[in-house]
């Protein structure tokens, strides 16, 4: 009996699809720690924000987040605010921090 729920599981878990289009996302935060130049991962992330805008699945919680706040370190205010804006409509529960951050553009 013990056997067959954790084949159940196995293959309940196995087949699910991912929720989001992560691109290389995760690879840039870990770029951006390791003192990678904010041109470069701006440019690999607005490539990645392509294709997700194209692609069938939402871009990852903190997407357009890190990308506005990629904008605003390198003085792109109007790109930076444009990323807090959609990150704060696509993910509601991000408003109060987005709110945050676009109160510093005056918004």
């Amino acid at each position: 009996m013990l056997a067959l729920v954790f084949t159940a599981c196995l293959f309940g878990c196995a087949g699910s699809p991912e929720l989001y289009s992560w691109g290389s996302y995760e690879s840039q935060v870990y770029a951006q720690l390791k003192g990678e130049s904010r041109e470069a991962l701006l440019g690999a992330l607005e490539n990645d924000r392509e294709k997700i805008e194209a692609g069938d699945r939402p871009a990852p919680p903190g997407f357009y987040a890190h990308l506005g706040m990629l904008y605003a370190e390198t003085g792109n205010d109007a790109q930076a605010i444009a990323c807090f804006m959609t990150e704060k409509s696509r993910f509601p529960e991000a408003a109060v921090f987005m709110d945050f951050l676009l109160r510093g553009y005056g918004q």
